[in-house]
């Protein structure tokens, strides 16, 4: 692979290429644009879920709600639907959903819209303070972000592609980047077959393509199989235009170094080249943030398994999950300016 190494001075963090960039094997997508560092938007999220059974006697639906940190405000909040529905803050990582309820006798469907104004900046790590070499961290807090999700496993292939990864004497700052260089460098942006968008590390691992979620089950796989803590978060795109609809989702990772998280969007790195190195530490201001974590239980509590990832509605009709594809759904944005 094309090992990279940090190295410290008094200017900052310096990047210094061990191999050459060979292994890389598409040639670089140029960007027509910097990356924002700043967008003003109204985000809008449709919903039609369908009720099929209409002897059915109960329906339940969560729906993510966008997330409000450092690096995103929200404002102007609203939420329409025909049935009652309540915020449910789910008491970590910051996550809050619409919890949606009705009893029989059941419409055909249930419809939901949610609209909202946002400020989202670009996010820039404290690469100084990243570079620290402190210990681990061992407070409980941190212990999710150090485990196995049901499919980011840290033993098995995992572990032995993290292990031949394993540099001597380096940060968590120095081994995280090699973890990127190779997920960056062996995984191709790439939908197409069966499989992908599962978030599926041991996919991602040894069919080396896929999507976000793919790319970035990986890297959490490597980073926490050498005790670096690693999170997941997911939420949408926006586009360059002034306004425009959203295809579908965008997720990216975070690890813990030097006591500060540095955020990293591995697979635009791999979509556009140009952006290689500004994706390890920042991320741009073209998205927006709604679920972070895996595996999730949430409040009220789902009749069905934890959920692999939240960002498209769930819903369940007497206790039995509205498979997702019968969902109906679309997300819009428009620019609103400074």
């Amino acid at each position: 692979m094309n090992a990279k190494r940090l190295s410290i001075s008094l200017v900052g963090i310096i990047l210094l290429l061990c191999l050459g960039a060979g292994a890389r094997a598409e040639s670089p997508t140029k960007s027509s644009a910097p990356p924002d560092r700043v967008r003003n938007f109204k985000f809008t999220y449709h919903a039609d879920i369908p009720v099929s059974n209409p002897a059915a006697k109960k329906f339940e639906a969560w729906i993510p709600l966008p997330r409000e940190d450092a690096f995103q405000q929200i404002r102007d909040l609203k939420i329409e639907t025909p049935v009652h529905f309540e915020i449910v803050d789910q008491g970590s990582n910051g996550n809050r959903i619409a919890h949606l309820e009705a009893i029989a006798p059941l419409p055909t469907s249930v419809p939901v819209t949610m609209s909202f104004s946002t400020i989202r900046r670009e996010e820039a790590a404290n690469m100084i303070a990243a570079a620290r070499d402190l210990p681990e961290p061992t407070d409980r807090h941190f212990a999710v972000y150090l485990e196995p999700n049901r499919l980011v496993p840290l033993t098995g292939r995992i572990a032995q592609v993290s292990a031949n990864l394993a540099e001597t004497d380096v940060t968590p700052l120095q081994q995280a980047f090699v973890d990127y260089e190779y997920v960056t460098s062996i995984m191709k942006y790439d939908k197409s077959g069966t499989g992908w968008g599962r978030g599926d590390a041991l996919y991602a691992c040894d069919v080396r393509r896929g999507n976000c979620t793919d790319f970035h089950s990986l890297f959490i796989g490597l980073a926490r199989a050498r005790g670096i803590p690693a999170r997941f978060t997911i939420g949408f795109p926006i586009g360059s235009a002034k306004s425009g609809d959203v295809p579908g989702y965008h997720c990216w990772a975070e690890f813990y170094s030097g006591g500060v998280w540095v955020p990293v969007d591995a697979s635009e790195a791999s979509k556009h080249r140009d952006r290689h190195d500004y994706y390890f530490g920042h991320l741009d201001a073209a998205r927006v943030a709604f679920t972070m974590g895996r595996d999730l239980v949430l409040k009220p509590p789902q009749k069905g398994e934890p959920l692999n990832y939240l960002i498209y509605p769930y819903a369940e009709i007497d206790g039995a999950a509205v498979p997702q594809k019968e969902i109906k759904t679309k997300f819009s944005y428009a620019d609103t300016g400074a």
